[in-house]
């Protein structure tokens, strides 16, 4: 399991990054929150990661803190929420306010995510 990675960013995508560890690169699917508080191309960034395993892919997560990753694997333990849901929610709501959601019952900030609607 890859739990952190620490190398410096090659090209940032759309919703992933390639980072360049000691001349591997890693692709990391990355919220759109991770994306932008990420450095230039060139800088030296550090990424926890979660490895999602399926039967027929293997990819890389990343997220600027433990907290945010400890939100993820949350959100997938929800049925109907998949790797793509949970990074489209912590994209675009604040860790604060999705607990405050959560807890309140108030699914406004969460269904504003691409791709989630009230169902989820």
């Amino acid at each position: 399991m890859i739990g952190k990675i620490k190398g410096m960013v090659e090209t940032i995508g759309t919703d992933t990054v390639l980072v360049d560890v000691g001349g591997v690169g890693y692709i990391i699917n990355v919220s759109s929150n991770t994306k932008n508080s990420l450095s230039a191309v060139g800088e030296e960034i550090s990424l926890y990661t979660e490895m999602m395993v399926r039967e027929d892919s293997m990819q890389l997560v990343g997220f600027t803190s433990s907290i945010e990753k400890d939100w993820f694997r949350l959100l997938i333990s929800v049925q109907g929420v998949g790797a793509k849901a949970a990074l489209a929610i912590l994209g675009v709501v604040p860790l604060k306010q999705l607990s405050r959601s959560i807890i309140s019952g108030n699914p406004e900030y969460i269904i504003s995510a691409p791709g989630v609607g009230p169902k989820i």
